[in-house]
């Protein structure tokens, strides 16, 4: 899950050394997991017997935590959802986000536009956040009112984009 597997921790190291609270916060924040508190616990429990070795293994922990009788397109779901956030937190994403946010400014000339879509609502809220901070602080002269997404014929044309909001912001 690492995008550079000779930087930061492992996922199966970070959940090792990963507590439930902070696991259920990086399952929120990262993939706004409904279940995420039952599922880190679960994990935890688990990881302090055996680390995770395989993301198979993962997998059957994740629907292991699940409630009894979930629907096999809400375990999918989950499980997705689960190794997303991971990911985020792994490589360390959202701080890379937000690095980004604050130096992009600098790289825009007054009058400069700028567009970002945003995959999940963990980032897209980071982007809307910073837009707005930046609109009251006299960064930006104007920022997108609402989010911009794809019509259907685009999400017919690729169904990747389903997920994609789009913000915009022009420089002060």
């Amino acid at each position: 899950m690492r995008m550079n597997p000779h930087r930061a921790l492992s996922a199966r190291e970070w959940l090792r050394r990963c507590s439930s609270n902070k696991l259920a916060r990086a399952l929120v924040e990262g993939s706004d997991e409904p279940h995420a508190e039952s599922i880190a616990e679960f994990i935890v429990e688990v990881t302090a017997r055996a680390p995770i070795e395989t993301t198979h293994q993962l997998r059957r922990v994740i629907e292991q935590a699940l409630p009894t009788g979930t629907k096999d397109e809400d375990t999918s779901a989950s499980v997705a959802r689960v190794f997303q956030a991971i990911r985020i937190a792994v490589n360390e994403e959202f701080n890379a986000l937000e690095a980004f946010l604050a130096q992009l400014p600098n790289c825009l000339r007054p009058g400069g536009r700028v567009a970002i879509l945003s995959f999940h609502s963990g980032e897209d809220r980071r982007v809307k956040h910073h837009f707005r901070a930046g609109f009251r602080g006299g960064v930006y002269r104007e920022i997108s009112p609402k989010i911009i997404r794809p019509t259907l014929m685009e999400i017919g044309n690729n169904s990747r984009a389903a997920s994609a909001k789009m913000r915009t912001a022009v420089r002060a």
